[in-house]
């Protein structure tokens, strides 16, 4: 059964009815350090493995992969908003009497091949994946129970595709596994049962949202839950301080899982473990709280689209630069991809990966566990951002034009003659450097020729003992 066939079974649930957690074990259980309000939830340090991590991979996949037109929001821009483009693409390629159900057992799976998956993001050097374990389409890439026949294994690949990603990514390389899940759906009747009296009553969450919640953590024991979709209901509607109290106190992954601030109505930016703020988020400057850019390669879309041409796709400079600019500033980068309906990854998107990758084996050092410093950027020579690690003495200055003059004018760092040593990243050798006055310097960078340069998208210098 598919979602608007879907029994109204909850429809007599009273409001208080809140599902229950999973059973503790024998054991006594810890006492609860975080109470169910926001205050105190707010207070929990985020698990530093994230700040360190600094670089994800965002996976868009669901029934939307199998239209792969226009957006990942296919369903909603066809059926609710009608427009005109959507409308016609279904009218010139599928039967006039065909559903958004339909696509569910068109979305096979057939070439999906969690191995090889996880070995390309591996090569990456991204640290965390984060998979939509469930759209706003209400369809579960799993065999939940609270989903019935709108799910992975009742419905098209006849496989729970998030435990198979799962075990991959956990037997095959040392990332960290994320599940992004929807709290509301589009067209599910309980939902807008809820939301046509104001969300006074709740029988979406109880009945779906929770319940799944639930079981995603104790089924998978994800290391990052990624919430997302709150439907305009506030968050008292969705219980969320409730769930967030038992995920931070009670779950299989209470000391390690980092949230997002995606947790209902108001929330954004203000609740939750690290900020998104919104979808491509960068502002460009440091900000208090710890945060994530969540961004896409495809300039449009989150899922896989066959109409986008190649202009469409962020280039590796524009993605390294992203990434630069994002950790200077203290952020993470969740860099989206979109795998097609039957389980592949294109190339444009494997390309990109494998190039980033290439790139963080050169300059990871200048990623990876580093604070932001005293400077996010150059202010006299543009396109260079900063980075450090305190407890070495090290700043790195990322540069992405290589100048002309081979000479790098840096205005920010103040350095010291016979203490402060500066190298290039994959290259090794001490560089020369003139200290000006009143602060700054210039690196003079080594002769290289092309095939010498030990990157080709933008080039780390670590400077010691600078100030």
């Amino acid at each position: 059964m598919r979602p608007q066939a879907l029994p109204a079974l909850g429809l007599a649930l009273p409001l208080l009815l809140l599902p229950l957690p999973p059973p503790a074990p024998c054991t006594a259980p810890p006492a609860p350090r975080f109470d169910a309000t926001w205050e105190s939830l707010d207070a929990r340090p985020l698990p530093a493995w994230f700040d360190q991590a600094k670089f994800g991979i965002f996976i868009h996949w669901g029934v939307f992969s199998v239209p792969s037109f226009g957006s990942e929001w296919f369903w909603w821009y066809w059926q609710e908003k009608k427009i005109p483009t959507y409308v016609e693409f279904m009218k010139n390629n599928y039967p006039p009497n065909f559903k958004y159900e339909d696509f569910g057992p068109l979305f096979t799976a057939k070439f999906f091949n969690a191995s090889h998956w996880t070995d390309i993001f591996q090569a990456s050097g991204a640290k965390y994946i984060v998979l939509t374990s469930k759209h706003h389409e209400g369809f579960t890439l799993w065999g939940s129970k609270y989903s019935w026949n709108w799910n992975a294994v009742d419905e098209g690949p006849k496989r729970d595709l998030v435990k198979e990603l799962e075990v991959a990514i956990r037997n095959r390389t040392d990332l960290r596994f994320g599940l992004y899940h929807s709290l509301f759906e589009w067209f599910h009747p309980l939902f807008l049962e809820d939301k046509s009296r104001s969300f006074q009553q709740q029988q979406f969450p109880v009945s779906k949202t929770l319940p799944e919640l639930y079981e995603l953590v104790s089924k998978y024991q994800p290391e990052i839950l990624w919430s997302d979709g709150d439907g305009h209901a506030p968050d008292y509607y969705w219980n969320s301080t409730g769930f967030l109290a038992w995920l931070y106190n009670k779950s299989p992954v209470r000391d390690t899982v980092v949230t997002n601030d995606r947790w209902g109505y108001g929330t954004i930016c203000k609740h939750g473990g690290y900020y998104t703020c919104s979808d491509r988020y960068n502002p460009g400057h440091l900000l208090p709280h710890k945060w994530e850019n969540c961004m896409t390669i495809d300039k449009s879309s989150w899922g896989y689209r066959r109409d986008a041409g190649i202009n469409d796709y962020l280039t590796i400079e524009e993605l390294v630069k992203q990434l630069v600019e994002t950790v200077s500033c203290g952020g993470n980068l969740l860099m989206n991809i979109g795998p097609t309906h039957d389980g592949t990854i294109s190339v444009i998107f494997e390309e990109r990966l494998r190039q980033m990758g290439t790139w963080l084996k050169v300059n990871g050092e200048a990623i990876y566990e580093t604070h932001p410093w005293r400077s996010q950027s150059d202010d006299a020579t543009p396109d260079v951002w900063y980075t450090s690690k305190r407890k070495q003495k090290l700043v790195y200055a990322i540069f992405l034009e290589w100048p002309t003059s081979g000479r790098l004018f840096l205005s920010q760092p103040i350095a010291t003659l016979g203490v402060t040593k500066i190298k290039l990243l994959g290259h090794g050798q001490p560089l020369n450097w003139t200290s000006l006055k009143p602060n700054g310097l210039l690196v003079e960078l080594p002769h290289l020729t092309l095939h010498q340069m030990p990157c080709k998208w933008g080039w780390a210098l670590e400077l010691t003992n600078v100030i």
